[in-house]
């Protein structure tokens, strides 16, 4: 079957799924929930997350009687490889996932595929909060097309301890120069892990003369003269880097280990209030700042999809609906719990940094492939 063929079968699909649970009354959709079991396909590497989320899971039982259970996956491409089975197999209803937390190249995959239940972001009622000057009607420069909805902002920035280095880097080359004044100092995580990848994108960005390309798909632009700066620039980086390039943290959590313990000047997180929360959690020392280069710290949205097969589709609504609240979102931006930025408007909204818009989404697959390639042990 042809993509034609595989979007239009999806159509068909979606539409008797609206029709079974009518987006327009929401009475109806909150009664279907009613004693639902809601399977999120989430990320489980953070305590602060998943403490969240058992504290949204406590109210829905209260509220619905809708129970949560976060499926703790370490990449979500996981639970995308395992969707495009059941499709491949013809299993259109009874789904073994009920929502999935996506966005970028996984998002751009579920679309493609057919894999997702929608459009059904407009008729949330707490689609009328969210704050519209946020980018949230596109994903790494691919249209959602209310198949997805919005949840929090994340900015890829770095922390330093105020008082190992009072005068942080401005700039990749300045943390090039920093790495060269302080060998072993400097490192990130080894693609493809999420902070890996997104520290490639974030330094070819800055690197390029010319960033147009990166906004369109990769096979569309020369790979190897788009991307030669980036390359030359951690050929050096490495040459200095922790453990001299051959060992990379796996995560953004062992960055912020290796800071607290002295071995880095600089942790990455796509988190601009983690910082803040590790702080206040006793896991980074009270001179732990957090700071974005001059440019801009690369920034999206992240979401919550349905996918068309969901055994609790109407659970899953009345989920994505709270989880989109004033209620959960000030909570989940709120540096004592989570500290993840709000999509809504709040009274007490922190700044953000000034954001640099994500590549296509085709670049990230490619970018980790050619790294792999070069670095990979």
């Amino acid at each position: 079957m042809n993509l034609k063929s595989i979007v239009a079968a999806c159509a068909l699909a979606f539409t008797s799924a609206v029709s079974a649970a009518d987006l327009s009354n929401w009475e109806k959709i909150e009664e279907g929930a009613q004693g639902q079991t809601v399977y999120f396909n989430a990320w489980g590497g953070s305590q602060e997350i998943n403490a969240y989320l058992r504290w949204a899971g406590d109210e829905l039982k209260e509220r619905y009687g809708v129970t949560l259970q976060h499926v703790k996956v370490s990449d979500i491409a996981e639970t995308v490889n395992r969707l495009v089975a059941e499709k491949a197999a013809g299993k259109n209803k009874g789904g073994s996932v009920d929502m999935v937390w996506i966005n970028g190249e996984n998002f751009k995959s579920m679309k493609s595929n057919g894999l997702l239940f929608g459009p059904f972001v407009e008729s949330l009622p707490s689609w009328s909060i969210v704050d519209k000057s946020l980018p949230v009607k596109e994903d790494f420069t691919e249209p959602t097309n209310g198949l997805e909805a919005p949840w929090g902002v994340g900015q890829l920035v770095f922390i330093h301890d105020e008082k190992t280095l009072a005068n942080p880097p401005a700039s990749f080359n300045e943390m090039l120069s920093l790495a060269k004044a302080f060998p072993g100092k400097i490192t990130y995580p080894k693609p493809p892990a999420f902070h890996g990848t997104s520290f490639l994108k974030a330094a070819l960005l800055e690197l390029s003369m010319d960033t147009a390309p990166l906004y369109k798909p990769a096979d569309q632009a020369d790979f190897n003269e788009v991307t030669a700066p980036l390359w030359k620039y951690l050929d050096e980086l490495h040459a200095v880097a922790w453990r001299k390039g051959k060992q990379f943290p796996a995560a953004s959590a062992e960055t912020m280990q290796l800071l607290d313990d002295g071995e880095l000047l600089l942790a990455i997180t796509f988190n601009p209030n983690a910082a803040e929360t590790a702080v206040k959690n006793g896991t980074l020392a009270p001179s732990a700042k957090a700071f974005a280069f001059d440019k801009g710290a690369l920034s999206n949205i992240h979401f919550m999809g349905i996918p068309w097969n969901a055994n609790a589709k109407e659970g899953a609504l009345v989920a994505v609906n709270f989880l989109m609240s004033e209620e959960a979102q000030a909570r989940k931006a709120n540096s004592d719990y989570w500290g993840d930025p709000a999509v809504v408007k709040l009274s007490d909204s922190k700044p953000l940094f000034k954001s640099q818009p994500e590549p296509h989404p085709s670049w990230q697959g490619a970018l980790e492939q050619e790294w792999l390639k070069r670095y990979g042990q």
